[in-house]
């Protein structure tokens, strides 16, 4: 096992306060990993950047705090890509809404993305081009806790993948969903163009922060002529074709939260030793179904990487 030099992690909350995709429990999930992270898995909180829209639900100032906008995120993301050092483990948590994009007319199926505070969607190529970048021998382990979120790494292998089992009683919650017509529909309010491609809207709004799959589409099949077996491992919080829970349980006084973060927090804190990535899935998608979710956590990596430790844990220590 290569030896393990930094720790280095992004935590993005988007709870879309004072909007109609208003969700609660974003923020409280990278918090409370962000715990996790420094009592279990020993990162340094310097090395952690937390990137929430905290901000505006309270009114404070942006200068307060960094806004997960797309081109903040995909800056952070890529500043950690960058300080990447053979051994170094990576880790990006991404608990707020998903959407999926439809293929152009002439091809079959959608795209995956997740939608940062300002709508400037990060795609599924963006998180492969990261991936690619990657230094060899450092790995880079996504946890997105969003709709639509299987896939996110674009042509990743499946290890875990879709399942035909649905929840007996289905539960009260809000998805953490921005459907592509709403997408369109701000954009289009936002650029005044009359068209349904969301990438002009996009190039015309955002520019060269846009995604790559819009700003630069002609080079989309580069990135995957020199696909290699990679440090990349994507924790999805339900299949390409669903909807991840937001539960906000004011009755009980609990905090509200992500299902899915949920889920992997209860395992491992109800887990002391090393799990693999595959057995931290598994018993996550036991933990919801348990809860009655009808969401189907999905694992996405190399074979050697199913096998290896979640975030390469060196020791059990609870916390």
């Amino acid at each position: 096992m290569a030896k393990v030099n930094k720790r280095l992690a992004v935590l993005v909350g988007c709870n879309y306060p004072n909007t109609q995709y208003e969700l609660h429990g974003c923020i409280n999930d990278v918090v409370a990993m962000k715990d996790v992270l420094v009592k279990r898995f020993g990162f340094d909180p310097t090395n952690i950047e937390l990137l929430t829209d905290a901000s505006a639900a309270t009114g404070e100032g942006p200068s307060l705090m960094v806004l997960p906008t797309g081109e903040n995120i995909k800056a952070a993301l890529s500043k950690m890509v960058s300080q990447a050092e053979a051994g170094d483990v990576l880790y990006f948590h991404y608990s707020g809404p998903g959407t999926r994009i439809p293929k152009p007319a002439h091809l079959f199926g959608h795209d995956e993305a997740i939608v940062p505070c300002d709508f400037n969607l990060i795609t599924d190529v963006d998180f492969r081009q990261l991936i690619n970048q990657l230094t060899k021998g450092a790995s880079f382990t996504i946890l997105s806790d969003s709709c639509h979120s299987g896939g996110l790494i674009d042509k990743e292998k499946e290890q875990i993948g879709p399942s035909t089992y649905r929840a007996a009683s289905p539960l009260s919650y809000k998805a953490k969903n921005v459907p592509f017509e709403s997408i369109l529909e701000h954009l289009t309010t936002l650029t005044g163009i009359n068209t349904s491609d969301v990438g002009t809207h996009l190039l015309e709004s955002f520019g060269a922060n846009s995604s790559l799959k819009f700003l630069t589409p002609q080079l989309e099949p580069e990135l995957f002529d020199f696909l290699k077996a990679d440090e990349g491992i994507l924790l999805s919080g339900c299949q390409a074709d669903e909807t991840s829970a937001d539960m906000n349980p004011m009755e009980s006084g609990r905090k509200a939260y992500g299902a899915f973060s949920n889920a992997v927090q209860m395992v491992l804190k109800e887990n002391s030793g090393g799990l693999s990535n595959k057995e931290v899935m598994m018993m996550a998608r036991k933990v919801l179904e348990a809860q009655g979710f009808d969401q189907h956590p999905c694992l996405y990596c190399s074979d050697k990487n199913a096998d290896a430790t979640f975030l390469c844990q060196l020791e059990a220590e609870p916390y």
